[in-house]
């Protein structure tokens, strides 16, 4: 039994013993006026069940997931996915005529990446301007990573928009298929961090001191790479740093790069999900849910970038690799019962 499940039957049994204890405490009630408020009770639980939405707690708990592993390199939708499911939003439940909480669920957890978003801009904003002005003919350095970022964006777009619908239909929420891109992706982390280590004994790949001194062969290289993150679990993060590692960024140059491109494609995928679904997330959630999970997303994002920089400078990618595995096999035990 889930916990929004066991909290649910927890409250109607509360519910229910109030009721009771005023029905038999009040003199003014008749034994028909009882019956008819225990019924009338029961039709008011009825009645919210059937209204159910996502309420401030759940938006709360979704942006702090989303904030902390939305750049780190292990999966920011798997977790979304699970927290649906332990939070019981993973659910045909109707919310209105048309949509499921299910539906609502999902479309907020790629609506919510705008907090993400926004910690970029707030971090990383000299570089942002920089590419401002290289676009305004002000600073061709700037110009040059703007154009990269493209250049890395448009495989995304293209095999995104192309296979979109059908990866969701496929893999959208399921958990074994998650369970399994954590894990593969966890022992490809520890494959690169073992060849970066061994990269300086062997000189196979010059060091990059700058972004900008990527060409766009190299940027095209990590935009493939980017790809691989239409598979829910695998994690945009993570595929986009391997792929900085494998032109020669290193784990500070890398991680920049996968901030700056995931402004691009997280900001594509937000917008994209609210011409899309815009009308579904209005009629199934209130305004300021929405707008405080968002927030929490921001704030949380901010600190999990900072952390991430300075642990891939210090250990690599292999601690975030042992998590990958790790959760990985938890989910098998916990949720492959159920399937």
């Amino acid at each position: 039994m889930y916990p929004s499940v066991l909290m649910k039957n927890v409250s109607r049994l509360v519910i229910f013993i109030i009721m009771l204890s005023l029905c038999g405490a009040t003199p003014a009630f008749a034994e028909s006026d009882s019956v008819a408020v225990l019924e009338n009770s029961e039709q008011v639980l009825q009645k919210d069940d059937q209204a159910k939405h996502l309420d401030y707690i759940d938006c709360i708990i979704l942006g702090l997931v989303e904030g902390i592993t939305e750049y780190l390199p292990i999966s920011s939708t798997g977790h979304l996915l699970i927290s649906n499911e332990l939070l019981g939003l993973n659910t045909d439940q109707p919310i209105s005529d048309e949509y499921s909480l299910k539906e609502a669920a999902f479309a907020y957890i790629i609506i919510i990446q705008a907090g993400a978003i926004l910690a970029v801009l707030y971090l990383y904003w000299k570089t942002i301007l920089d590419i401002l002005l290289g676009f305004l003919g002000k600073n061709p350095k700037g110009r040059k990573l703007g154009l990269l970022l493209i250049t890395a964006f448009i495989p995304a777009a293209v095999i995104g928009l192309a296979l979109n619908d059908w990866i969701e239909q496929q893999l959208g929420d399921n958990l074994i298929a998650i369970a399994l891109a954590l894990f593969l992706g966890g022992i490809l982390m520890l494959i690169t961090e073992k060849r970066r280590k061994k990269a300086p004994e062997t000189h196979s790949q010059p060091k990059l001191e700058n972004l900008d001194e990527l060409n766009f062969k190299q940027a095209l290289s990590v935009g493939f790479a980017q790809c691989l993150a239409l598979w829910p679990g695998m994690s945009r993060s993570m595929v986009t740093i391997i792929g900085g590692y494998w032109v020669g960024l290193d784990p500070k140059k890398a991680a920049e790069f996968s901030f700056l491109l995931g402004l691009i494609t997280l900001s594509a995928a937000s917008a994209y999900k609210i011409l899309t679904d815009g009308a579904m997330l209005t009629q199934t959630m209130d305004i300021l849910p929405m707008l405080m999970g968002i927030l929490v997303a921001f704030i949380s994002a901010i600190y999990a970038i900072r952390f991430l920089v300075n642990c891939l400078t210090r250990y690599g990618l292999a601690p975030f690799a042992w998590y990958r595995i790790a959760l990985s096999f938890v989910i098998i035990i916990l949720f492959l019962p159920k399937i």
